[in-house]
């Protein structure tokens, strides 16, 4: 579905409910667009590939195996 069929669809589907119920999709709407990711697309972050040298890759790879792979089941 285009984005101008989206849009009409999703008001259509808007002026059918009720004052309350157009509240709440606001309500939803500001929450999706204030969550919203930022950042750059895939493409644009292949400059730097291959910027990190692969022993200092190696060295993050076992930090993270390390540090990040184990469950402290008293911390929750």
């Amino acid at each position: 579905m285009e984005s101008a069929e989206l849009e009409q669809e999703i008001l259509g589907q808007l002026h059918r409910l009720p004052p309350a119920g157009q509240q709440q999709v606001l309500a939803f709407v500001r929450t999706l667009a204030a969550s919203s990711p930022q950042g750059m697309a895939g493409r644009e972050m292949l400059q730097f590939a291959g910027m990190i040298e692969p022993d200092e890759l190696s060295l993050m790879k076992r930090a993270i195996e390390t540090g990040c792979e184990r469950i402290d089941h008293e911390e929750w």
